[in-house]
């Protein structure tokens, strides 16, 4: 199984859970299967599909958080706002394996992390819906002996929560778009002149505009059994970096789902997004 996939299993539950305060034990222990279908990298006309089985094992901290704004650590907190450690990842890319990039240099898997602001905007019950301003801005890093830094990313959305739609269900809402500096897009799409070809001209990319995400995501949760599943739809008309010969899909949907059984679980209680 090529590598990057239990980034994947990390995107899909950071994108389909649904933030609700609740109280849930303090651990669980469990076992659960995932599977995604997404595009190699953003902009890429070759898809990664699996279906993966994990064991399950969560531990909820009072200062960490999880949802589909990714994993989160909170550094200050008011009534209505909140500062957050925003933390996202990005699976690698074997150009071996991808037209677009053979003879390039591999896509080494990013992490991104760095501060968020959000403000909740709209909350008319406490269990009710919701409504919340999410601004990131993070820095990323390839993952590899040498790290080195991959540009900054700034992700401003809007997010909406609706929990126990039709009794049970939770869905969620989220759309925005996406900005990132030169460093960023020029890791993803330059092309060098050393690995130029007819068919893939040098290319420079500029910073700025990234594209737009639109997001849904559903889940529900019933005795042991938890199952969650979201589509992310993208388009990168008018990107800094859509006349990229390595981009080959200007628009195009990721999907996953995932399943856990929970098997063991703390007696201890503590309230934590359900």
């Amino acid at each position: 199984m090529r590598s990057g996939v239990l980034t994947a299993v990390l995107l899909v539950f950071g994108l389909i859970d649904v933030a609700r305060a609740a109280m849930l034990p303090r651990w669980e222990l469990g076992v659960g299967a995932a599977g995604i279908s997404m595009p190699e990298y953003r902009g890429a006309d070759e898809s990664t599909r699996f279906v993966l089985p994990f064991p399950l094992f969560v531990y909820r901290l009072d200062w960490l958080k999880a949802d589909r704004s990714g994993v989160r650590a909170t550094l200050l907190e008011s009534a209505r706002t909140e500062v957050n450690l925003s933390v996202n990842a990005g699976p690698p890319v074997r150009s071996k394996n991808n037209r677009a990039r053979e003879g390039m240099p591999d896509i080494k898997p990013m992490v991104e992390f760095g501060p968020s602001l959000e403000i909740k905007l709209w909350q008319p019950e406490p269990d009710g819906p919701q409504l919340r301003a999410l601004m990131p801005v993070r820095a990323a890093f390839t993952v590899q002996s040498r790290p080195r830094v991959a540009g900054w990313v700034f992700q401003p959305r809007l997010n909406l929560d609706l929990p126990k739609l039709g009794g049970s269900w939770n869905v969620g809402l989220l759309a925005g778009p996406v900005f990132a500096t030169r460093r960023q897009h020029a890791y993803l799409y330059d092309v060098d002149a050393a690995h130029a070809r007819s068919d893939r001209p040098a290319y420079q990319a500029k910073g700025g505009y990234s594209g737009t995400q639109f997001l849904a995501s559903v889940s529900r949760k019933s005795g042991a059994t938890w199952f969650g599943a979201y589509a992310r739809y993208d388009n990168l008309r008018g990107a800094a970096f859509a006349d990229s010969p390595l981009v080959r899909r200007r628009n195009y949907f990721t999907t996953g789902f995932a399943v856990t059984w929970t098997l063991a679980r703390s007696s201890e209680l503590v309230e934590s997004p359900d």
